[in-house]
C-alpha cells in the first residue's frame, strides 16, 4: 500500500479565526498524513486566548512571536523562515499555510518550485496571487457558513438582525464573525462558462467527455475551486445542476465501476 503523504501544517493565528480550526484539522486529515503542526502568534496579546484551547485539542505547537510594530503582522517572517528550513531538513510532502495575507505569496511558488505541494486556507478577502500561487485553496469562511446555516426564524438569526442594524453595512457579521458577504472567490458563473469552453475543445466527436477529466481541469485552472462552496456535496451535482449540460453513467470494463460523462445539452 502506498505511504500517506505527509504535510507540514502552518497556521498564521495573526490572520485567521480560531472559529476556523475544525475545518483546518479535517481539510488538512483528509490530505494526507500532518507530520508538522505550527501555529504562529503574539500569545502574549489577550485577542489570543480563543486558540488557547484549540492548541491542546488540535497538537499544535504554539510559536511565540513577539509584535515588534503596531499593526504589521509579526508572524509573516517566522512562517516563511520556518518553511524554508523545513523545506530542506524535513521528509514532507506537502505544505498547507493557513492564512489570508498575501505576504505568503512567494513562499508558495518557491515551495511548488521545489516540487511540494502547496495548500492555501484563509477568507475569500485573500489576496488573488495568494490564492493562485497555491495549488490548492480552500476558502474558510464560505465553507463556514456553509456547514453552520443561520436558520431564518432562530433567536440567533433574530439578534444577528438587531446587530446588523447597529453596525455599518460593510461590518456587519453573521454568528462566528464571518462577514454576511463571505462569497466563493471564483464565482459560479465563471465556473459554468470554463465548463462550457472546456467541453467545446476537449470532448469527443458527439460532445461527450469525462467528468473526472473535466474536474481535474477546473481543479487545475481555479485552485479555490471546490463544489461545497456551492452547496453541492460531489462534483457530478454541481455539472448536474446546470440546465445546458447532460451527464450519462456507463459500465467500465470490470462491469462494476460506473463511468460518468458529460456534454452539452442538445437543442
Amino acid at each position: 500500500m502506498r505511504d500517506e503523504n505527509k504535510y507540514a501544517l502552518l497556521i498564521d493565528a495573526e490572520n485567521v479565526s480560531s472559529k476556523y480550526i475544525g475545518i483546518v484539522t479535517k481539510e488538512a486529515q483528509s490530505l494526507g498524513n500532518i507530520t508538522i503542526r505550527r501555529i504562529y502568534g503574539d500569545w502574549t496579546a489577550t485577542a489570543k486566548n480563543s486558540w488557547k484551547d484549540s492548541l491542546l485539542e488540535n497538537s499544535l505547537s504554539p510559536i511565540q512571536q513577539y509584535s515588534y510594530t503596531v499593526g504589521k503582522n509579526s508572524s509573516d517572517s517566522a512562517m516563511i523562515i520556518d518553511a524554508m528550513d523545513i523545506l530542506y531538513t524535513n521528509d514532507v510532502d506537502g505544505f498547507i499555510i493557513v492564512s489570508s495575507d498575501s505576504d505568503f505569496t512567494k513562499l508558495a511558488m518557491r515551495l511548488r518550485e521545489s516540487g511540494k505541494r502547496v495548500i492555501g486556507m484563509g477568507e475569500s478577502k485573500t489576496p488573488t496571487p495568494f490564492v493562485r500561487a497555491c495549488e490548492q485553496f480552500k476558502t474558510l469562511d464560505v465553507l463556514y457558513k456553509n456547514h453552520h446555516p443561520v436558520q431564518k426564524n432562530s433567536v440567533v438569526e433574530r439578534t444577528r438582525r438587531q446587530e446588523i442594524k447597529c453596525v455599518p453595512a460593510e461590518k456587519a457579521l453573521l454568528p462566528g464573525g464571518q462577514s454576511k458577504d463571505a462569497q466563493p472567490i471564483t464565482n459560479l458563473r465563471a465556473i459554468k462558462e470554463m465548463v462550457i469552453s472546456l467541453l467545446d475543445e476537449n470532448s469527443d466527436e458527439d460532445g461527450w467527455m469525462y467528468l473526472s477529466e473535466l474536474g481535474n481541469m477546473i481543479q487545475r485552472m481555479y485552485s479555490d475551486f471546490d463544489c461545497r462552496n456551492y452547496g453541492f456535496a460531489k462534483f457530478g451535482k454541481l455539472i448536474e445542476s446546470f440546465p445546458e449540460l447532460q451527464t450519462r453513467k456507463d459500465d467500465s470494463s470490470n462491469g462494476i465501476t460506473k463511468i460518468v460523462l458529460v456534454r452539452k445539452r442538445e437543442d
